[in-house]
């Protein structure tokens, strides 16, 4: 039977690593808080999995745990920070929150942060706007890394550039989170590590050859993650890469046309509060029609039923709450060394 863990203990522990590591203790309980948030969700790549590498990250000074943002322009309902390489998961929920004020105040409120460190997985922030009756559009990209090749192309561009929505409904809002690359560097990379493959063609090696091994990125030269569409459509993907390193590099003013500057994160968002246009009672009217008539769309043959994206994080997190988070076999293994370098006791199973 596989183990289960108290999720208040989780946070707790990776807060005190954190805390340890010298992160301020209000960025410490955030960014414990959105890491577990990722796994409760089923994102297992994006959650505590990131943890080992922000604590590196502190260690060695390419992440910071204090200090706050350099604010480059304030326009009311348009900022841009200069997040000088702070945990990017703190700065985004921070960005967020202020978003959401200045939201109620213009009707829209639009965000760029460069220089942030990574900012682990979008889904997990979404609800801080959608739980204040916000929609809220994120999306990510790393100028220092490149990962995905341009339609057509066999040299990495492009990091997968993960874009997410929130949207509120009468009931369960629509968490929408996906990247314009097929799949991402981290389950990649994990399946790599443990020698297996991926469902489908995924990627393609140095010549432009679509695989399934995931090996091909680990070479010299390396393969490439296809872009969503894959070898026949991956236009698609293509352009909405485009539309996001325009929008997070562009936009905060530093991106691959700079020198880089290590693993981290250009960050876009943007929160509309819906009462300054149709009105929020329209707004989720509308939205709550879309979602049940989706639901009750007849299944096609071997579909139980039609979800809509963030049902089954919802699930996931429910079941969790009512009996304990299982995490991904090996998740904790990874902050062992942290743990004893730091003299924290690692949370036993339920």
């Amino acid at each position: 039977m596989a183990n289960r863990y108290n999720i208040e203990e989780l946070i707790l522990y990776i807060e005190a690593l954190f805390l340890a590591a010298g992160m301020d203790a209000d960025k410490s309980a955030i960014v414990a808080q959105l890491l577990v948030e990722a796994d409760l969700m089923g994102h297992t790549t994006h959650g505590i999995a990131q943890a080992p590498a922000y604590l590196s990250g502190l260690e060695n000074g390419l992440m910071l745990g204090t200090g706050d943002p350099i604010i480059v322009s304030d326009r009311g309902a348009t900022i841009t920070w200069d997040g000088q390489r702070i945990s990017g998961v703190w700065l985004t929920a921070m960005a967020i929150d202020l978003s959401v004020d200045r939201a109620k105040k213009y009707g829209t409120a639009t965000m760029a942060i460069r220089r942030s460190g990574h900012i682990a997985c979008l889904a997990a922030f979404l609800t801080r706007a959608t739980e204040n009756g916000c929609m809220i559009e994120l999306a990510s990209s790393d100028p220092s890394i490149a990962s995905v090749a341009p339609y057509g192309g066999t040299k990495p561009a492009f990091t997968p550039n993960p874009i997410a929505i929130g949207i509120p409904t009468n009931e369960n809002p629509i968490l929408i989170d996906i990247s314009a690359s097929i799949t991402t560097n981290g389950l990649t990379g994990r399946l790599f590590s443990e020698g297996k493959k991926l469902p489908g063609d995924w990627v393609q090696d140095k010549s432009g050859r679509a695989t399934n091994d995931p090996a091909v990125l680990f070479t010299e030269p390396p393969g490439t993650i296809l872009p969503i569409g894959g070898k026949e459509y991956g236009h698609k993907g293509f352009g909405l890469a485009l539309m996001i390193e325009a929008l997070t590099q562009g936009l905060s003013g530093l991106g691959r046309a700079d020198p880089p500057e290590g693993w981290g994160a250009a960050v876009y968002l943007k929160v509309t509060d819906p009462s300054a246009f149709g009105g929020m009672d329209e707004f989720t009217r509308q939205t709550s029609w879309l979602a049940e008539s989706c639901r009750n769309n007849p299944p096609a043959e071997g579909v139980d039923n039609v979800r809509l994206p963030g049902d089954n994080a919802i699930l996931n997190k429910a079941e969790a709450i009512a009996n304990g988070l299982e995490l991904y076999p090996g998740l904790l293994d990874g902050l062992k060394t942290f743990s004893d370098n730091y003299n924290i006791r690692v949370p036993g199973a339920i």
